[in-house]
């Protein structure tokens, strides 16, 4: 069995009650008084926004890891993007019978029985709700780019040119094909998809009665 010490900053020098010698200080602390033995520390200097496995230090503790083994960490959010990062890493760790240790969530592992119903539970509602807000931003910013013009992805509609790429994509009217909408919207009031398609086709304007009722909705 072997005790590991992980310890993340944003920037060198950081200084506001995270910095990696304020964190050594804390997992040092919880070692001892947990009877865990040596602590062997691994540390990266990076965002929290960067996957565990992606960042130098975080890649190298997990290669050395063994069942049995003690992880000791100060903060959730110095090992973890968000909580449904947690969520997924921290399940890892409890398959493998390794134990965790979050300080600012106790001194007991929290991949242990005692605290871990608790633990994965609140976890579990974190992550919902995140994925819930993240939902929510991407429609509000998908609506937003629509109702300014912009192109929210997918093939072109029926009276547009795509123009730009990515973020940058926005919607021009296409000659030909625009000036028909309006029509397209009137037909339908009284007529089929299929009907106003055949209607467009004798215009020399080839839609589908699928692509019609796509114009009618958008519209």
């Amino acid at each position: 069995m072997a005790t590991y010490g992980y310890r993340r900053v944003s920037t060198d020098g950081q200084e506001d009650g995270t910095s990696l010698d304020h964190q050594t200080t804390k997992v040092t602390g919880l070692a001892m008084m947990q009877e865990l033995g040596p602590v062997t520390f691994f540390e990266d200097v990076c965002s929290g926004s960067v996957p565990l496995i992606d960042r130098q230090g975080g890649k190298a503790l997990l290669s050395v890891l063994k069942a049995g083994d003690n992880v000791i960490v100060t903060k959730l959010d110095r090992v973890f993007r968000n909580a449904t990062d947690a969520l997924s890493q921290a399940d890892w760790f409890k398959a493998r019978g390794i134990n965790l240790y979050l300080i600012d969530m106790g001194t007991e592992p929290v991949t242990n029985n005692g605290m871990s119903r608790m633990f994965f539970g609140m976890l579990a509602l974190m992550a919902e709700f995140e994925r819930e807000r993240i939902r929510e931003r991407t429609s509000d910013g998908k609506q937003a780019k629509k109702d300014k013009g912009g192109h929210i992805g997918g093939s072109r509609p029926f009276g547009y040119d795509v123009v730009g790429k990515g973020k940058e994509a926005v919607l021009k009217p296409r000659p030909g094909e625009y000036e028909f909408i309006p029509q397209i919207i009137e037909l339908r009031k009284t007529q089929s998809l299929r009907a106003v398609s055949a209607w467009l086709a004798e215009q020399g304007i080839k839609l589908s009665h699928v692509g019609v009722g796509k114009v009618a909705l958008r519209e």
